[in-house]
């Protein structure tokens, strides 16, 4: 089973999109990624880019979407030890890229700041890799 770590804007577009991702791939984030991802879909209301309620039939079909969700001891300090390693300023990123890098075979990211932060420490995977 081929496993990938996600980020906010891929949970976000899956959830556009209808995707269901393929049956033999397992995905995995970080515990924040849910709360990180509605924070994608409050902007979108708040900018008038989407009503009330399409957002919040887009969160119950993040919500319905299989994802397992970390954060054990090791994953937050591989996260601390990025931040550390990188000189950056939060653990947001590192988050992400500790889940992917202890538990997926590639991270597939939406944010082109994650994927910048991800050159050299785990591999990064296109969209679609995820579509069934």
């Amino acid at each position: 089973m081929t496993r990938y770590a996600l980020d906010p804007v891929t949970l976000v577009r899956l959830a556009d999109e209808g995707l269901t991702p393929a049956p033999d791939l397992e995905l995995v984030a970080p515990n924040s990624l849910r709360s990180d991802a509605l924070a994608i879909v409050l902007r979108r209301v708040r900018a008038g880019r989407t009503t009330e309620r399409d957002a919040l039939e887009l969160h119950q079909r993040m919500t319905g979407l299989r994802v397992r969700l970390l954060g054990d001891r090791v994953s937050r300090r591989t996260a601390w030890d990025l931040v550390v390693a990188h000189g950056w300023d939060d653990l947001g990123d590192a988050e992400y890229l500790a889940v992917a890098r202890l538990q997926a075979d590639a991270l597939v990211a939406g944010d082109p700041g994650l994927v910048a932060r991800a050159a050299g420490i785990v591999e990064v995977a296109d969209f679609a890799v995820l579509r069934a």
